[in-house]
């Protein structure tokens, strides 16, 4: 480990510190606000952990997420809550796997086509059963407060950041760089593409439905609409490019200020959330297409060149 990997590391262990002194504070607009950073954090860095090396673009966030939340939603009066969080992580796991086999030797489009559909698939699905038993949603009353939900997540995000470093220094982050730069080369080089694609697409999919099943208990009453909703997807990425799916806190970068400009435009203008999500998709895309990582990586640039130059 050199020392520069070791100065990153206490500096996060110090960020993490001060990150979960927040509920001491006691400011209830504070915390909620947090509490969206910290779920925003962990989600959108598990997406990039796989779609950043690999540049496939998924839109099934919602899906494991509404599995994570659905899972506590049906289970909490007869197990035990961390065991459902466990549980929760394995049926993303699963999900992840199967979705994998079945659709990562796709590509562009076809690929964001089919995962945007799963969300909706498994919504209309927990729908119709719910219609069949006279249900419309699900009552999770416990004792879990916003403290200990974000306290949670912000170890989950630790725990995120370390997964993701251990995979980007192990041979499959490094068989998955070679699969995003290209493909066909790693195929004729020996590696296992689907295989490793798989492995890592198991990754945010149970991360993203552990962060649903610990919001389970937020949100107290639970339905499909909002447990699936297709935002969620589109803000996950958003804020994973806004900051940079290239480094592990590229989609950090992102969350921050993208959650406080999300938080004033859904107070200020609620009726046209989703044309200003659309906006700002595209003003990323074409402003901003490598995020603020790629932004800072240009200016260090520059400044190397000029710096040569004298």
């Amino acid at each position: 480990m050199t020392a520069a990997e070791i100065r990153t590391l206490i500096l996060a262990a110090l960020a993490l510190g001060v990150a979960a002194l927040l509920p001491l504070t006691g400011s209830g607009y504070w915390l909620g606000l947090g509490l969206n950073i910290a779920m925003f954090t962990v989600l959108a860095t598990s997406w990039a952990l796989f779609s950043g090396p690999t540049h496939y673009i998924s839109l099934a966030t919602a899906a494991f997420f509404g599995l994570g939340t659905y899972t506590v939603g049906l289970g909490f009066e007869t197990l035990p809550y961390w065991s459902l969080v466990a549980l929760a992580g394995i049926l993303g796991a699963v999900l992840a796997a199967l979705v994998g086999l079945a659709t990562l030797r796709l590509s562009g489009v076809y690929f964001v086509i089919f995962t945007l559909g799963l969300a909706e698939l498994v919504r209309q699905v927990i729908t119709w059963a719910q219609n069949m038993s006279g249900q419309k949603g699900l009552y999770v009353l416990t004792d879990i407060t916003e403290d200990h939900i974000y306290w949670q997540l912000v170890g989950l995000a630790a725990l995120v950041y370390l997964v993701g470093w251990l995979i980007g220094r192990s041979r499959l982050g490094f068989a998955l760089r070679i699969i995003g730069d290209d493909e066909e080369v790693a195929r004729h080089s020996g590696i296992d593409t689907a295989r490793a694609k798989v492995l890592l697409f198991m990754v945010p999919g149970a991360v993203a439905a552990i962060t649903g099943a610990m919001l389970a208990p937020r949100y107290v009453y639970i339905e499909p609409a909002l447990a699936f909703t297709p935002m969620l997807s589109f803000q996950v990425v958003i804020m994973a490019l806004l900051g940079g799916a290239g480094r592990l806190w590229g989609p950090l970068v992102g969350v921050i200020p993208f959650a406080i400009l999300w938080e004033t435009i859904s107070s200020t203008f609620p009726n046209q959330t989703m044309l200003l999500l659309g906006v700002s998709f595209l003003v990323i895309v074409y402003v901003l297409p490598k995020g603020f990582v790629g932004l800072i990586d240009t200016v260090r640039r520059r400044l190397s060149n000029r710096e040569g130059w004298t």
